[in-house]
């Protein structure tokens, strides 16, 4: 088997026929290739065995997370990685140039060139796009639980979220050793991202480069309440200032330590717990994508 596409079961736009409309995009371009639906728990341990078992192309067919998933399992191996977007914003696939059209992005796992990207890495584990600690994860958290509840649209619920996080909001003060520079910040939100994000209006959230070699990391700094809702306004709007987050130069290591014993951090979109210190760092071609 020389191709295997592995579709997230529950993850995004995928439902029950999604499988049989891969298969038929994928024969229309004719890409041959094993189609496989796999829960979102097991997408890492899938595509390992893929890895193991010599599969030279491993196709990730779902949204970030799961693409983040099945590339930590094809880091620093001689696999390739596709991606067929069923996510719902697909922020990977767009800043590598892939369309989003289901046909289209087959097409491209037969005519793409392998590029080397980076990767990076949270305390030993993989992401592809960006983390973030403060406000932020607290935002998610109360948007999904919305969305859940009460079936408010996704931007909807975000405005929500970003108010009530914001009448309850509290400054992280934190350690932080940048490569080798150690200083204390006092910020309601840290940003890292795989490679530099864009903030001008045009571009916001987007990146030009996957293959620069370094971490994005932008300081918020200390506001009161609304300085800092007026500036989480624009951010979520792509219409942010050149102030409103303070961008470090140069970081390929970072450390973040805190007096918490625990800290929640967003990793692609997922909220975890993490117990400091937080070691995040760049690898460098780490991973292997099919591209245009």
């Amino acid at each position: 088997m020389d191709a295997l596409v592995i579709i997230n079961r529950g993850g995004g736009r995928a439902d029950d026929g999604s499988a049989d409309r891969v298969r038929q995009a994928l024969a229309t371009a004719g890409v041959a290739a094993d189609v496989v639906e796999v829960e979102g728990k097991d997408l890492a341990e899938r595509a390992a065995k893929a890895v193991t078992a010599g599969v030279k192309l491993v196709v990730a067919a779902g949204g970030d997370g799961t693409v983040s998933a099945i590339a930590g399992a094809l880091a620093d191996s001689a696999a390739t990685m596709g991606v067929i977007p069923l996510g719902t914003l697909n922020h990977f696939a767009r800043d590598l140039g892939i369309p989003a059209d289901l046909d289209k992005a087959c097409a491209l796992l037969g005519a793409g060139r392998p590029r080397r990207i980076d990767l990076a890495e949270l305390n030993g584990r993989i992401f592809i796009n960006n983390s973030a600690l403060g406000l932020y994860p607290l935002m998610v958290m109360d948007r999904e639980a919305q969305q859940n509840r009460l079936g408010r649209s996704k931007l909807l619920a975000m405005v929500v979220a970003s108010v009530r996080a914001l009448a309850r909001f509290r400054h992280h003060r934190l350690s932080l050793t940048v490569n080798e520079s150690l200083k204390r910040i006092d910020t309601p939100l840290l940003f890292v991202g795989n490679n530099d994000y864009r903030l001008d209006i045009g571009g916001a959230g987007q990146r030009d480069s996957l293959n620069g070699g370094r971490l994005c990391v932008f300081v918020m700094g200390p506001h009161g309440r609304l300085g800092l809702f007026a500036v989480m306004l624009r951010v979520l709007f792509g219409s942010a200032r050149p102030g409103d987050m303070v961008q470090l130069d140069d970081v390929q290591r970072l450390r973040l330590d805190s007096h918490r014993s625990y800290l929640t951090v967003s990793l692609d979109g997922e909220i975890c717990q993490q117990k400091p210190p937080l070691d995040y760092r760049v690898r460098p071609k780490a991973l292997t994508v099919l591209a245009p």
